[in-house]
């Protein structure tokens, strides 16, 4: 079970370093005016500061907050149900390019975390991968990873 104040903490503490290393990086680039006019760090720095100080009222709120469930240990696995998958089909993807790792992909989620029918969900795992196709390769003339396999059979 996670907490709303863990989520808002963890954000809180995710944002906050995200502001302090782009204040850190404008520093090099040089804050404040010089000869030529504002220098290159200037704004970035005002940006990492304000993201900064935004972090710090929200990991301030977040703790004052209460501790109620905000996602609970079946939210939970039904949310790695979902990202797992997502995560071994990028992946796959310079393996086995996007097309097969689509496919694979499709037939997985809907045949086994939504329950559709095999022949349904193999008949969307063969159109997506050649909907892609066809949009991307043909109508765009844009070339999605074709990864090792794709480079095994000359595609």
């Amino acid at each position: 079970m996670i907490s709303r104040r863990a989520l808002e903490l963890a954000t809180a503490a995710l944002t906050g370093t995200f502001g302090a290393t782009v204040i850190v990086s404008s520093i090099d680039n040089g804050i404040g005016w010089s000869t030529a006019g504002v220098d290159a760090g200037t704004f970035p720095f005002l940006t990492g500061l304000i993201v900064l100080l935004g972090s710090l009222w929200n990991l301030a709120r977040g703790w004052l907050e209460s501790r109620n469930v905000l996602v609970s240990s079946s939210d939970l696995r039904h949310l790695t149900a979902l990202f797992v998958p997502a995560v071994v089909f990028v992946a796959a993807i310079p393996l086995i390019g996007v097309y097969l790792a689509s496919a694979c992909y499709m037939l997985g989620t809907l045949a086994l975390l939504h329950r559709l029918s095999l022949q349904r969900s193999l008949l969307i795992a063969t159109a997506t991968p050649l909907a892609l196709y066809l949009v991307f390769e043909r109508m765009f003339q844009v070339s999605l990873p074709h990864g090792a396999l794709g480079d095994v059979i000359g595609f």
